[in-house]
């Protein structure tokens, strides 16, 4: 594969298609409007790579789960779930979590980073169950509601409780729900100082805290917020802090918040990971970029697919004309409900519909296992922005796809 090259799909003559062209309604003499689109100036060459596969890259520990150093009752938890041997970033943390330090976690999404922080919390509350213990602060709604449902997978039968506080829903409930003893609070940043400042919840009771996806909270300005968290929280003895990335300019503010923390880095912050194929489509001059995509999606290899959008109203469009010739896809974005973007990323994980169409703030936090290509619509902004869409599929040491569309 060249920098040159750019992706060869199988062309679908329209007479094949399940839908004929009367109910395609592609319209080709129809632009779409680039209002408010800022071209990217990513070079399509840094696009094109080729997967490397081989066994020294994928890591296996030389221990199981039930080596480690936990109660017996959780690692039948653990086994029920399916656990055998603990990821690289559990191998390397999870002793040193259990024992109290404070850790900085330099790990992608799918590196089993949400098991590296959960299995120490549970295992402290099984000696200790004190109310409330943990605070687990994360940058969106769809990632807090997926470690409140792995926290409470991991801990069927223990007698162990959660709560969950997510913007898009409704505070007085939340406030209801803080009447109810919960041993782990899983929280939004806005969402949770909303409680804070109601004197609803009171940050000085935890004893644990918990920044997972801290990057990314940067960069959707919640510095702030984090910053109010942790100075209201008084009696924290123990701070566990998980980033996909690590920048020079966050060292000084992450060495704040840290206390002679172990650091663990399992994976590259500043590259794509070595499991995705990553190539362009270039298209030609006459070439309709919508037929190209329905063409590629009419394919069995394209099985389950995050396809990305600059916009919410880009996202809207393009999944109605998916569903319109036959594509089952559903949308995630910013004017979506909680319960509607839930109600989507559950009927992707199902296989309902096999195609999700997102934008960047929308998919953050998005943990899928089989995702068999991201494709980008448009070129993104930026490099990182880049890295996290397409670290969503090549995961659990299967090889990923990545297709990006140039015009």
């Amino acid at each position: 594969m060249s920098n040159n090259s750019s992706y060869k799909y199988k062309h679908r003559s329209k007479s094949a298609s399940t839908t004929n062209k009367s109910n395609r309604s592609f319209n080709n003499n129809r632009r779409p409007s680039r209002q408010g689109y800022k071209p990217s100036t990513l070079d399509p060459s840094l696009l094109v790579k080729e997967a490397i596969q081989t066994e020294e890259n994928i890591y296996k520990s030389d221990r199981f789960i039930n080596d480690l150093p936990i109660s017996n009752n959780l690692k039948q938890c653990l086994d029920k779930k399916g656990y055998k041997r603990p990821t690289e970033i559990q191998d390397k943390t999870i002793e040193n979590l259990i024992e109290g330090k404070d850790l900085l976690g330099i790990a992608q999404t799918g590196t089993g980073k949400t098991g590296a922080f959960l299995i120490p919390i549970i295992e402290q509350l099984l000696h200790k169950k004190v109310n409330p213990y943990a605070l687990i602060v994360v940058p969106t709604r769809e990632l807090a509601t997926q470690v409140e449902e792995e926290f409470r997978s991991m801990t069927k039968g223990l007698g162990l409780y959660s709560s969950c506080f997510i913007g898009g829903t409704n505070i007085s409930r939340d406030m209801q729900n803080l009447r109810r003893p919960s041993h782990v609070v899983i929280a939004t940043p806005g969402r949770l100082l909303d409680l804070v400042n109601r004197r609803a919840l009171s940050l000085n009771r935890f004893n644990t805290l918990v920044l997972d996806e801290f990057d990314r909270m940067l960069d959707m300005g919640f510095i702030r917020d984090v910053q109010k968290i942790i100075d209201g929280m008084y009696h924290r003895n123990q701070t566990m802090l998980f980033s996909a990335t690590l920048d020079k300019s966050q060292q000084s503010l992450i060495n704040s918040i840290l206390r002679d923390p172990v650091t663990v880095k399992v994976s590259s912050g500043d590259r794509p990971v070595d499991s995705i194929d990553q190539d362009i489509i270039r298209l030609k001059p006459g070439e309709d970029k919508f037929d190209i995509l329905y063409n590629m999606l009419c394919e069995q290899e394209f099985s389950k697919v995050l396809l990305f959008e600059e916009t919410k109203h880009k996202v809207k469009r393009l999944c109605q004309k998916l569903n319109k010739v036959g594509i089952k896809a559903e949308q995630i974005h910013g004017d979506k409900s909680q319960n509607a973007r839930q109600h989507a990323l559950n009927d992707f994980k199902n296989g309902r519909v096999r195609v999700l169409v997102a934008t960047d703030v929308a998919s953050r936090g998005i943990d899928v296992s089989d995702v068999s290509h991201v494709i980008n619509y448009q070129v993104p902004q930026t490099h990182d922005s880049y890295i996290h869409r397409i670290g969503r599929t090549g995961r659990a040491g299967k090889i990923g796809k990545a297709l990006t569309f140039v015009a």
